[in-house]
């Protein structure tokens, strides 16, 4: 498994996670969002309809229709009947992870960052780790 650490510094979530979405897809992959903030949630539904001005990304909300066939799930739970092997955790809140996923993409601001370093430090051997930040408009691998 991998955990990407995003810092956002510049962005908020909902416009970060539209391209993160985009790169799961691309690779025929399926990816699960995970927010307890509500508001949040609605802000990423949102981005995802508008974010490319000639497309949007197919996505859905759990419970608000068939949750198996959404290349994208929007939740408050860490569970993926769509068989996501990608989740997202945009609220900057670190959860457990029972579930075997591929690759875990943790979106944090600034004032989570003791957080991020509890989660990091609490990983396992076995987990590769990332972390990134902006940089202007670019994200950069940090150390």
């Amino acid at each position: 498994m991998q955990v990407d650490f995003y810092q956002l510094t510049r962005d908020p979530a909902e416009k970060v996670l539209p391209f993160i979405a985009q790169r799961v897809l691309d690779d025929k992959g399926r990816l699960l969002i995970v927010s307890d903030d509500s508001a949040q949630l609605d802000a990423i539904s949102s981005s995802l309809w508008t974010a490319k001005a000639d497309s949007f990304l197919a996505h859905a909300k759990s419970g608000e229709g068939d949750d198996t066939l959404q290349p994208i799930l929007l939740s408050d739970q860490i569970d993926a009947p769509n068989g996501a092997r990608f989740v997202a955790f945009a609220d900057g809140n670190w959860r457990p992870v029972e579930q075997d996923f591929d690759r875990i993409f943790y979106l944090f601001p600034p004032s989570h960052t003791d957080n991020a370093r509890s989660a990091w430090r609490n990983l396992g051997e076995s987990v590769e780790r990332r972390y990134w930040k902006q940089d202007g408009g670019k994200w950069m691998q940090g150390p």
